[in-house]
């Protein structure tokens, strides 16, 4: 996962427009689009408030495929080759839903989320693979040919070495873990005081965690903006939530 130039669009809401990319396989970088004092917004010398001019309208994303005008919610194409993520229309997101589409090159990511609240880790469980957080996701490689865990840090996403034998053991008692899609899903995994919560979610979901965690983080732990941020993130990964169920 390194770098894509297409995902802009994660983390929204009240405070300075952001621009994020989100780099598979490790680095989440964001930035800020921070008016400079010659930019309209700020007072400048022989300006009056009413006399500047309006701030420029967000340029619309399109997709990185056939440069079609998508909406700010929009579907994500993976190219392996290149291990990045494509904004993509509805149209171009179609045509690789199956697997052999584009030679293989080119995969839909899911919108699924999943949880298993029948088969829940216990915190052994979480403590046995050794992760330095409470809160980390694990992609399943088919370029390594083995699970990758990462973890979201103010630094972007920042890769963990992970016992494969002990992520072997979850995942046999854990079936969860063992239905994601190779490259376009992940299992996102967080410890909290009351327990483990354990999910399968799209792999995009989780540049958006690191991409938040890089935009709000401030100082030592973090600050109340970032804790509120992943909290909602967390709550909305909840809700999107279906139960698992093996076969289905």
């Amino acid at each position: 996962m390194t770098g894509g130039a297409g995902l802009q669009r994660f983390v929204r809401g009240s405070g300075p427009p952001a621009a994020t990319t989100v780099r598979a396989g490790g680095r989440a970088e964001a930035s800020l689009s921070q008016p400079g004092p010659s930019q309209p917004g700020l007072s400048q010398p022989g300006l009056s408030q009413a006399s500047q001019p309006d701030p420029a309208p967000a340029a619309a994303e399109k997709c990185e495929m056939c440069a079609t005008p998508v909406p700010a919610e929009h579907s994500h194409v993976a190219d392996l080759e290149h291990a990045t993520l494509l904004c993509a229309c509805r149209a171009c997101y179609l045509l690789f839903t199956q697997e052999q589409a584009g030679r293989g090159r080119y995969r839909a990511v899911p919108d699924r989320y999943l949880a298993d609240p029948s088969s829940p880790l216990s915190t052994a469980e979480w403590d046995d693979l050794e992760i330095p957080v409470g809160l980390a996701f694990f992609l399943n490689s088919s370029v390594r040919g083995e699970v990758a865990g990462f973890y979201p840090s103010p630094a972007g996403a920042t890769e963990c070495r992970l016992d494969l034998q002990a992520w072997q053991r979850l995942a046999t008692a854990h079936p969860l873990l063992a239905v994601v899609a190779p490259d376009v899903e992940a299992i996102l995994i967080s410890r909290t005081d009351p327990g483990v919560e354990c999910f399968l979610v799209p792999i995009d979901a989780c540049y958006e965690l690191a991409g938040r965690m890089r935009l709000h983080w401030r100082g030592f732990d973090g600050g109340s903006e970032a804790r509120a941020s992943i909290a909602e993130f967390l709550d909305t990964v909840r809700i999107r939530a279906r139960t698992f169920r093996q076969g289905s």
